[in-house]
């Protein structure tokens, strides 16, 4: 038999607000399965491939500390090596590289392209080099890469293999600390060279020799505008462009979470 519950319980003090829980939002790759993309690592691994041959044609037909020196040169291994790792990202799974360093990575291997098609091989252009031998044979074929080939192929890989809103307008700056520091290098090798040697200067419009520094630094001036201007209007692009490789998400589509079933 059980006691009668008494009647002059007193009233329990009311309890304190309790504070509103705050956001926690959860990161996407905790709710949705992480997906291979073989085709885009497939992709990259190619254009990788093409780099390297590119490169190693160059390297094995010139003077390989020359050859090393070019921006082409060193855009085209740094395209190598970002298309490596990407590939191998996309092939297992795991989040892409940091924007800021494939959104450079872009960045200058169209430059190395718009520099070539506008300033160096254009009869008419003020620092045109059409005047020295054309390239035949395998250097053709290596010039029409790296120039042509390397810039289509990354800028493709941007607008169809890579999730757009990725890139920052504060990144644009920084893209130029490489050019700027090979600005510096140019200067610094050619002041190393001894007067009169081939190639002392590797691009006519950072020939000291020819025009001058002041000149020179008046083109590298204008030049790193349009580098700047060229990185706004890829950041600008990358926010405005459709987005290639959304993914539908289906009911039956596994996530981070797993209910387990109740205990007793």
């Amino acid at each position: 038999m059980t006691a009668p519950i008494p009647r002059d319980i007193p009233d329990l003090p009311a309890v304190p607000g309790v504070p509103a829980l705050l956001p926690s939002p959860v990161p996407a790759t905790a709710v949705v399965a992480p997906v291979r993309r073989p085709l885009a690592a497939t992709y990259r691994l190619l254009v990788a491939l093409t780099a390297t041959a590119a490169v190693t044609i160059d390297v094995l037909l010139g003077s390989p500390a020359r050859v090393l020196s070019y921006f082409t040169i060193q855009s085209a291994v740094l395209l190598a090596l970002v298309s490596v790792a990407s590939a191998r990202r996309a092939w297992t799974a795991r989040r892409p590289l940091p924007a800021a360093l494939t959104g450079a990575t872009l960045l200058y291997v169209l430059l190395t392209g718009l520099v070539y098609h506008l300033l160096l091989a254009e009869t008419t252009a003020p620092f045109s080099m059409t005047n020295a031998a054309a390239p035949t044979g395998w250097a053709k074929i290596a010039n029409v890469v790296l120039h042509t080939a390397l810039p289509i192929a990354a800028t493709l890989d941007w607008l169809f293999l890579t999730a757009p809103g990725r890139l920052r307008l504060r990144q644009a700056a920084t893209w130029l600390l490489y050019p700027l520091a090979y600005l510096a290098f140019s200067f610094t090798r050619g002041e190393l060279l001894l007067p009169g040697t081939p190639a002392r200067y590797l691009y006519p419009f950072l020939d000291v020799d020819l025009h001058g520094y002041k000149t020179v630094l008046g083109n590298a001036l204008l030049l790193g505008l349009s580098f700047y201007a060229l990185a706004v209007l890829l950041v600008a692009l990358d926010h405005v462009r459709p987005n290639p490789i959304r993914h539908r998400v289906h009911h039956r589509a596994k996530t981070g979470f797993r209910l387990q079933p109740p205990v007793g």
